[in-house]
């Protein structure tokens, strides 16, 4: 009798936790996402100006395949309508073997506003990807790629953002720079952007705070490349 007791009990608690779990899934398949905000950072090693748009639009943009072939780290932000969030962090300095973390939480009701009232001002609603930026003559290897990517959904429509940090390793000589000087080269396309980014950066850099001690880990979900297409 006791063991069939036991296994009653072990019954009803196993159908108590899938019960929450599809509660949890239904809750999440009825929310709609609000934004996803996305910064990495990989090192490169690209040998010439022809290779430059085929890597950087590889790494940035495209394919998953490619931005995970470079020792990277990515700190990647999705939050729901109703203030429910994901922040996912993912580190691989070991090719091959990323390590990824977690955690979740929910936005209380001021700070949710504050962020629909970002997302809806409308110099963040003017916002469009720029080019990338133009390499020096005498580019002579992409050393480091920073990104920052958007995605803002109003109304059922996508407004999608991004941009590029590059630190350049120059040499030699070109009719525009002459000499090399041996220092890298620092472009950035999202210069313009800044005054008019800086409270949503604030921001995302203030959940990523809060959920540094509630990270746990986890499988690969939100860190990958946005389509700005």
């Amino acid at each position: 009798m006791r063991g069939r007791g036991c296994h009653d009990k072990g019954s009803k608690l196993l159908t108590l936790v899938g019960l929450l779990v599809l509660a949890q899934i239904a809750s999440t398949q009825g929310s709609t996402k609000l934004l996803r905000m996305q910064r990495s950072r990989a090192s490169l090693n690209i040998d010439s100006n022809a290779q430059h748009g085929q890597g950087m639009y590889g790494i940035t943009y495209g394919n998953p395949g490619d931005v995970w072939s470079y020792p990277n780290s990515a700190s990647c932000l999705v939050v729901y309508d109703d203030g429910r969030y994901v922040l996912e962090k993912r580190d691989e300095q070991t090719v091959g073997r990323p390590k990824v973390k977690s955690a979740q939480g929910m936005l209380d009701a001021n700070d949710l506003q504050r962020l629909k009232a970002m997302l809806d001002d409308e110099e963040i609603k003017k916002l469009r990807t720029p080019k990338l930026p133009d390499l020096p003559n005498d580019a002579k290897a992409v050393r480091e790629v920073t990104t920052m990517n958007l995605e803002i959904t109003r109304a059922g429509m996508q407004q999608t953002f991004a941009t590029v940090q590059e630190r350049v390793m120059t040499g030699g000589t070109s009719i525009t720079s002459g000499p090399a000087n041996g220092l890298d080269t620092f472009l950035d396309n999202g210069a313009p952007y800044k005054k008019t980014l800086n409270p949503l950066i604030k921001w995302f850099d203030g959940v990523e705070k809060r959920s540094k001690s509630t990270l746990i880990e986890s499988k690969p979900q939100y860190c990958t490349p946005i389509n700005i297409g």
